[in-house]
């Protein structure tokens, strides 16, 4: 199922709603990591908790939540269906479709997530993690037509002519 979540009670409108959406979400993961996930194994002490780039997109907020134990995606679900947490629903962004699973997160309502990273290990402290979160972020709202996506998908190579192919070919198999 491809769709947007509507405006909503847990939505949108500007820059400040979406902030303030992503900060109520962060707060939400404070208190989850401090009460149950502080002592499992996954958690990296050398993370924080954060709402990076939360914006009004398409009718609804969508930014990235950085862990101690994931870096996801997010946005509120709304009034997408199905209602059931666990479900998935695929959500269209400038890059492409995005799945996201759905779930209850306590003061926030109906979620919808979609991972990046867990764990967070490769992550040696937060710049790091924030870096990537807004590079990520950056990625998935450029259009997979525009002229800076093809560019990237394109593999850096330079154009090799017969002779220097020769002779990297020669060099391999006797140097």
């Amino acid at each position: 199922m491809t769709g947007r979540a509507p405006a909503s009670a847990s939505g949108p409108a500007g820059d400040a709603d979406a902030a303030a959406w992503g900060e109520l979400l962060a707060a939400s993961y404070r208190e989850i990591g401090e009460r149950a996930m502080r002592d499992l194994p996954i958690y990296n002490d050398a993370l924080g908790i954060e709402a990076v780039g939360f914006r009004p997109f398409n009718g609804t907020i969508v930014g990235i939540m950085v862990t101690p134990w994931f870096m996801n995606v997010a946005m509120p679900a709304g009034a997408v269906t199905p209602a059931t947490s666990g479900a998935t629903v695929r959500m269209r962004f400038p890059a492409g479709d995005i799945e996201f699973t759905l779930s209850e997160i306590a003061r926030i309502g109906r979620n919808a997530s979609c991972s990046l990273f867990s764990p967070m290990f490769q992550f040696a402290d937060m710049d790091a993690a924030r870096a990537t979160a807004e590079a990520a972020l950056a990625e998935l709202m450029l259009p997979a037509d525009s002229e800076e996506a093809v560019r990237r998908r394109e593999p850096e190579t330079s154009p090799i002519d017969r002779r220097n192919f020769l002779r990297g070919v020669l060099m391999e198999r006797h140097g």
